[in-house]
């Protein structure tokens, strides 16, 4: 609940959790009641990308506002979709020339999924539908999303209202489920992909998706030079479809356009973006082919789905307004050049022993723990060691995102980093310094040092 609510009727995510309220938010800090100024050290869940209350963004919302907030899609267009739309496809890469929009990651995920298997209906191959997915990842939430991600905690509830989808090893070079180490690698995590496409029976496999660099399961994997490449050209030799999953990564946050595209990677969908407009409203959206849209539009004529937010005029006027403010300030660049100066002070949180891997690419990082850094061995997960350290940097006024189960689906904890983009040096200093402290404090407390 709240602090000092007099009544909350709201369910949080963590009923017994007590959350201080926030007032207001400007550039990486946010403010709670009591004035306490807290780093938002993770851009919330790796959301706010050019920093909270830019006033460009608040005059951009108010004047659509003034014009139409709200027109069905099944209805009308608006000029603030097409205008979106188009500022999408320029930063996209290219070959990705039709947008769909929605409100939400987890519908993102759905919508492609759905995508992929109309457009095998339309081009007359309906025995294709089956979609393959990574352990250690995470596509969100609803039943279907949820049933692509692979991460153990997160689907042990629901695991009975799941549709069975299969999984490949994750690439994760700390943890080489092939036992590899980075000179001796074969790219075998990519290859898995082959092996599981085969015996699935490639004539029912529609597609494949996959973070280029996982988020929220893991904290900041980034794959090995040549593992998109070969996924790549897999789905190529198999007819299967490659959707890459940059609700996270999109849109600047990995010091790129889109993180695909630091492997020159073309995929034939893409889904995104938490970054498209930084917090300011919820819109997501799917980023397809022109040959995925001309088999839907020459077959049926209709692609059958639809939300009612999908393609709102206003958030998408957000949006535009968001895109053009990075641009504008060259906020891409300057996120590689902050990515680069945070993951270098962040190497030297290893003088803690319970320190095991950090990485990351652009200004979202991860850290991870471990028991014993020779052997890489977790904690046990009922210490839940992760939610220790993130609630001692939150009382000491930094925002992180931890996470857990990792190493296993259940075992492994780590604490992930992405702040705004218009972070400072001296900022990224703080940040580091209060997520130094934190570990040192509840390493000491635990005995583990």
């Amino acid at each position: 609940m709240s602090e000092n609510a007099k009544v909350d009727r709201v369910f949080y995510r963590s009923p017994r959790k007590s959350y201080p309220t926030a007032v207001r938010a400007e550039g990486v800090y946010i403010y709670d009641r009591k004035g306490k100024a807290y780093i938002d050290g993770s851009g919330g869940a790796v959301v706010v990308s050019i920093g909270h209350g830019v006033k460009a963004i608040e005059q951009a919302m108010l004047r659509q506002a003034s014009r139409i907030a709200f027109a069905h899609g099944s209805q009308f267009t608006t000029e603030a979709a097409v205008e979106l739309a188009e500022k999408i496809v320029a930063l996209a890469p290219p070959g990705l020339e039709r947008v769909y929009f929605l409100s939400g990651g987890s519908e993102a995920v759905e919508t492609a999924v759905k995508m992929a298997r109309q457009y095998q209906v339309e081009r007359g191959i309906p025995s294709k539908y089956k979609v393959i997915s990574r352990w250690t990842s995470y596509h969100g939430n609803t039943l279907g999303a949820l049933a692509l991600s692979g991460h153990t905690g997160r689907r042990k509830y629901y695991q009975p209202l799941m549709q069975h989808t299969p999984h490949i090893a994750p690439a994760y070079c700390y943890r080489c489920p092939f036992g590899r180490e980075p000179d001796a690698c074969a790219l075998e995590c990519a290859d898995d992909l082959e092996k599981t496409i085969l015996y699935e029976g490639p004539d029912s496999v529609s597609a494949f998706m996959a973070e280029p660099v996982v988020g929220a399961t893991a904290g900041a994997l980034v794959p090995r030079e040549g593992y998109f490449q070969r996924i790549r050209e897999i789905c190529d030799r198999y007819d299967v479809l490659l959707i890459v999953d940059e609700v996270m990564t999109g849109v600047g946050r990995t010091g790129r356009n889109f993180a695909v595209d630091h492997w020159g990677v073309v995929p034939d969908m893409l889904v995104g973006s938490k970054g498209l407009a930084g917090g300011y409203t919820p819109i997501y959206c799917v980023v397809t082919t022109e040959r995925v849209h001309t088999a839907i539009k020459q077959g049926s004529g209709t692609f059958v789905h639809g939300h009612t937010y999908s393609q709102n005029p206003l958030s998408c006027a957000v949006a535009a307004a968001v895109l053009d403010f990075i641009r504008e300030h060259d906020l891409v660049p300057r996120c590689a050049a902050m990515g680069r100066y945070l993951l270098k002070r962040l190497e030297t949180l290893y003088r803690h022993p319970i320190v095991g891997d950090v990485r990351g690419l652009g200004l979202m990082a991860g850290v991870e723990f471990v028991k014993e850094r020779a052997t890489k061995e977790p904690f046990d997960p009922g210490l839940k060691l992760n939610a220790l350290i993130g609630a001692r940097a939150f009382d000491k006024g930094l925002i992180t995102y931890p996470g857990g189960g990792g190493a296993d689906g259940v075992r492994g904890d780590h604490i992930l980093l992405a702040p705004p983009f218009i972070i400072t040096e001296e900022q990224i200093d703080r940040v580091v310094d209060i997520l130094d402290a934190a570990i040192g404090e509840i390493a000491a407390e635990k005995k583990m040092s």
